[in-house]
C-alpha cells in the first residue's frame, strides 16, 4: 500500500533524471562524457518503465526495458570501441 503511494514521486524523480542526462548528453565537454551520459539514461530510461510498469500494472513495460536494456548494453560496447580504437568493425 505504501509503495503505490511512492511510485508517482519516484517516477517524476526518475523523469528529473532524464532531463538532466539529456541536458549532460547535448553540453558534456567531451566524447567520454557524453557516452556516460547516454549511458545513464538508458538506465535511467529502464527504471522509468520498470516503475510505470509496476504503476499501471502492465507486462508491456517490462519487455520494453528488456529490450532498451539490451540495446543499451550493446550501444555501449560499440561506443567505447570507436573511442579506443577510432574504428567499430576490425
Amino acid at each position: 500500500m505504501m509503495f503505490q503511494t511512492a511510485l508517482p514521486g519516484l517516477i517524476g524523480i526518475f523523469a528529473l533524471a532524464l532531463l538532466l542526462n539529456g541536458w549532460r548528453l547535448l553540453r558534456g565537454p567531451d566524447l567520454p562524457d557524453r557516452i556516460l551520459a547516454l549511458d545513464t539514461l538508458y538506465i535511467n530510461s529502464l527504471a522509468l518503465l520498470l516503475l510505470l510498469g509496476m504503476h499501471l500494472d502492465s507486462l508491456l513495460y517490462f519487455e520494453a526495458a528488456l529490450v532498451i536494456g539490451l540495446l543499451g548494453f550493446v550501444g555501449t560496447v560499440v561506443l567505447s570501441k570507436y573511442i579506443l580504437h577510432g574504428d567499430i568493425v576490425e
